[in-house]
């Protein structure tokens, strides 16, 4: 960790007010980089294990001699980085992008003033029409891990049944919360055992939609057994995860999908929609199921036979655990962005 500006080599800044999946990702491999690199985090929603830099400390930086890697992943933050490199500033500038559609004309002008670019995606990679290094998200492994009796951990939730199939992340269209509660309407009458779990916010403009799925949800005369938590505290959602036998990732669109690795590391079995990182995370039919953007029914056929048959499910979500402690983790990720730096430096 740096001690004073003088010793930085890297500023991870965080100029977004709201917490967002950016944010989450940034603040769970910032610590990792600063054990590989003096690093100070610039901005809100600092995490524990990297030090803090304030507005005086960036200042006392102009017209040093020695370079400092300012790694952005918005938009405002490449335009800071490119403002500050010319005004004195000595930053090399690199940038995550995690998107997956074509790029505004200023994202694109900002993209080639970078000196480095990184994509969590071949497929984000595709929409870059600059060189990139690909390197996926990672998760803690440590905090998503296996709960050591997952029917105890189930027990715990109070709900029916004897094991929980989820769905996480705000509940709206894109993540595709109206197909996992299509494909519960018509499974989870077949099979009693299961209950299903909806974490995530509701935010006002998205009100209506979720008022639609609770409709549909008591025509089904499903309402003890799919149940919408609404937003919780980073702990408890992780506590949920080590709650699920199988997690379905039903997003449309996405940049990457956290969840994805977050569920695997816990040891869930997975059925994937297409969309954001799954073709690269998951090995169809071994770590995870793959399934068409959209689609209950494909989603519901694809989960059922993990419902039928709980060992089944269980030697998917073993096999998922380990696919992210070989590639998903967040040392991992961490060592290959030390790569990048390392030639700026």
């Amino acid at each position: 960790m740096a001690n004073s500006p003088d010793d930085l080599d890297v500023i991870v800044p965080n100029l977004h007010k709201r917490y967002s999946g950016v944010t989450a990702t940034n603040r769970m491999v910032a610590p990792r980089l600063a054990k590989l690199y003096r690093a100070g985090w610039f901005g809100s929603d600092a995490p524990e294990g990297i030090a803090r830099l304030a507005a005086s400390d960036v200042l006392k930086l102009w017209r040093r001699k020695r370079p400092v890697i300012w790694h952005a992943r918005r938009n405002n933050e490449m335009i800071a980085g490119v403002a500050l490199r010319a005004l004195g500033w000595p930053l090399k500038l690199v940038f995550t992008s995690a998107g997956q559609r074509h790029h505004t004309w200023i994202t694109r002008w900002l993209i080639r003033r970078m000196d480095a670019i990184i994509a969590t995606s071949d497929i984000s990679a595709s929409f870059l029409k600059v060189p990139s290094t690909v390197i996926p998200h990672g998760v803690d492994t440590d905090v998503y891990t296996p709960p050591v009796d997952r029917a105890a951990a189930f027990a715990e939730s109070g709900l029916p049944g004897r094991y929980a199939i989820g769905c996480f992340g705000r509940v709206r269209a894109q993540k595709g919360t109206d197909v996992f509660v299509d494909a519960m309407c018509r499974l989870l009458p077949r099979y009693p055992d299961f209950t299903a779990v909806i974490v995530g916010q509701v935010t006002a403009e998205q009100t209506s939609f979720a008022n639609d799925l609770k409709k549909r949800i008591e025509a089904a005369n499903l309402q003890s057994r799919i149940v919408m938590t609404g937003e919780l505290p980073i702990d408890e959602v992780q506590r949920w995860y080590q709650r699920l036998t199988i997690y379905a990732f039903t997003s449309r669109n996405e940049g990457f999908g956290l969840t994805l690795i977050e569920a695997m590391a816990a040891g869930s079995a997975l059925v994937a929609a297409r969309a954001g990182a799954a073709t690269l995370v998951v090995e169809d039919g071994v770590s995870g199921v793959l399934i068409p953007t959209g689609d209950a029914e494909a989603l519901a056929a694809a989960l059922e036979p993990l419902m039928r048959d709980v060992a089944l499910a269980t030697a998917m979500g073993g096999r998922g655990r380990a696919r992210v402690l070989e590639k998903f983790s967040l040392e991992a990720e961490a060592a290959r962005i030390g790569e990048v730096y390392r030639p700026l430096l």
